[in-house]
């Protein structure tokens, strides 16, 4: 997508153009994250981060590996340990 200009709203609120909240399936109340990266301002959506997150565990992790199970498991053999 192109670059688009938007106007600094009152206490330093931005306005997401409609056609870019669409394709980043962004609505009213949607959390998004913000990284100052040099002397740009990146926002992207946190499904969206957490999608990439999970994608760099896979090229290391097993498919059929759960690491949450194995946290769970962990965790609970402590309790047991106590």
């Amino acid at each position: 997508m192109k670059a688009v200009r938007v106007k600094l709203g009152k206490g330093g609120r931005l306005v997401i153009p409609a056609e870019y909240r669409k394709t980043l399936g962004l609505r009213v109340g949607d959390e998004v994250m913000v990284q100052l990266a040099g002397d740009e301002l990146r926002i992207f959506a946190v499904r969206g981060a957490v999608r990439y997150a999970q994608a760099l565990v896979r090229q290391y992790v097993a498919a059929e590996r759960s690491l949450a199970d194995e946290l769970i498991r962990e965790r609970r053999q402590e309790a047991s340990d106590e």
